[in-house]
């Protein structure tokens, strides 16, 4: 497995999780749930792949600027996090947020998707996709079971 295939897997249960986020309705547990799920999905993922992708493409002239604009994106996304979190479940405005951070994550993974692997994979060294894979996955397994 490579680094874009294992991000790519996680890329859907992302995509999944907000989709069923924003059907949800007002202060309930569904909601809850669902935007916790969320929430450390999006955490795990952005720490790990920071450290297993952008880092490495960061030290490599043709994609440092891909990587950087990325993990901005990132930063966007937090943001956007914490002004759920401070957002009652049950107020008219929390939906809309909502919404807007599945746009952004949305963009952002199709963004990586059809341009930053395809960048990546010029930069990247075969044996180095893999290995990286699999730093991924062990940050994402130390992530969730922290």
């Amino acid at each position: 497995m490579t680094i874009f295939e294992a991000l790519r897997k996680d890329h859907d249960i992302q995509r999944d999780l907000l989709a069923r986020l924003v059907e949800t309705h007002g202060d309930s547990d569904e909601r809850d749930n669902l935007y916790q799920q969320v929430r450390a999905e999006l955490h795990y993922h952005a720490a790990a792949e920071e450290r297993a992708l952008y880092i490495p493409m960061m030290s490599i002239d043709l994609t440092q600027e891909k990587a950087r604009h990325s993990v901005a994106e990132h930063h966007e996304i937090d943001e956007l996090l914490e002004l759920l979190d401070e957002t009652d479940y049950s107020a008219t405005h929390w939906l809309t947020h909502a919404k807007q951070l599945q746009d952004l994550v949305t963009h952002h993974l199709d963004e990586e998707e059809q341009e930053v692997f395809q960048l990546a994979g010029r930069g990247l060294e075969d044996k180095q996709k893999t290995s990286l894979a699999g730093e991924y996955q062990e940050e994402m397994q130390r992530q969730r079971s922290a």
